[in-house]
């Protein structure tokens, strides 16, 4: 099992993409829960692709994508940026991420130069303190008799390796069978400090963001997800939207719930906090949520 700060580094690798030609990228995967490439990794070298082809000071606001087809995790990804457009304060990138000859996934990224205006915002819930909850190593064997491969625990601890995921309230297999309130909480940040580069935060931010988002469809029925059994999905769409500048490398609080499900689809939205109370991020996603025949 990887030791935390390695893991970060092969993470921050793994979003270091190689330039094969101008506006062309190449990434590769790293292995995920289930068999095939973990979203939240292709959304974020996808915006990767996008910064590398936008001055410095102009920092992403916006991403809006679709995930078209599975990804093969033992094949190398390509992503094509289309400059769509450079305004005097928007950059707009489109990004197709390519495998097998067939589009996997497609971005559109939006850029902006800092601009000053109108200023509101949602207030903070209310949240524990993130030092007070226990890391995923200290909470996941709690759970070890949930799931029916005893190798999950040890899977998802190493899956989370770089990042510090606490969860405020028990996960959704950790309920399993008791219906709750569509609300669920995670604090995270990196497990180590990061470059001072914005759009490396706001990478890793989407990365983290693909990690939990539907946990509220399954508490509001009681489902444990897709490690435990009971459901089978995967995402189907992604947005955000970077309000204020944050680092990934410090306390984000993760609040999210789930407004809608039908139609064999599962609505999530969220809000992410600095911990000093600052609207940081909005998150908006759906996937599939069926519940297996045999149910």
């Amino acid at each position: 099992m990887s030791s935390e700060p390695d893991a970060l580094l092969d993470l921050l690798d793994l979003l270091d993409l190689e330039q094969i030609e101008q506006d062309i990228f190449r990434g590769t995967s790293r292995s995920a829960i289930v068999p095939r490439v973990f979203g939240g990794q292709v959304a974020a070298q996808a915006l990767v692709a996008a910064g590398r082809t936008v001055p410095a000071d102009r920092p992403a606001h916006s991403l809006h994508s679709y995930f078209l087809r599975a990804g093969d995790p033992g094949a190398p990804i390509v992503y094509s940026v289309d400059r769509i457009r450079d305004g005097r304060s928007f950059t707009t990138r489109r990004v197709v991420a390519v495998q097998h000859g067939q589009p996997i996934f497609h971005l559109s990224a939006s850029f902006q130069t800092h601009e000053e205006g109108l200023e509101h915002q949602a207030g903070m819930p209310a949240a524990p303190d993130p030092d007070t909850l226990p890391t995923a190593a200290e909470m996941l064997p709690r759970y070890a008799d949930r799931f029916s491969d005893p190798t999950v625990v040890d899977r998802l601890i190493e899956a989370r390796a770089a990042v510090d995921l606490r969860y405020v309230d028990a996960p959704p297999f950790g309920t399993v069978g008791e219906p709750r309130e569509p609300r669920s909480q995670v604090w995270f940040r990196t497990n180590g400090k990061l470059a001072d580069d914005p759009l490396l935060h706001v990478c890793m931010a989407t990365y983290v963001s693909d990690m939990t988002l539907l946990d509220s469809v399954l508490l509001a029925h009681g489902r444990g997800g897709w490690a435990v059994g009971d459901v089978v999905g995967a995402s189907l769409d992604h947005a955000m939207w970077f309000h204020r500048p944050f680092r990934a490398d410090e306390w984000l609080l993760y609040d999210q719930e789930s407004p809608s499900a039908s139609g064999g689809r599962g609505l999530g939205q969220a809000r992410i906090y600095t911990q000093d109370g600052r609207l940081a991020i909005t998150v908006i996603q759906e996937g599939v949520v069926r519940v297996p025949r045999r149910d």
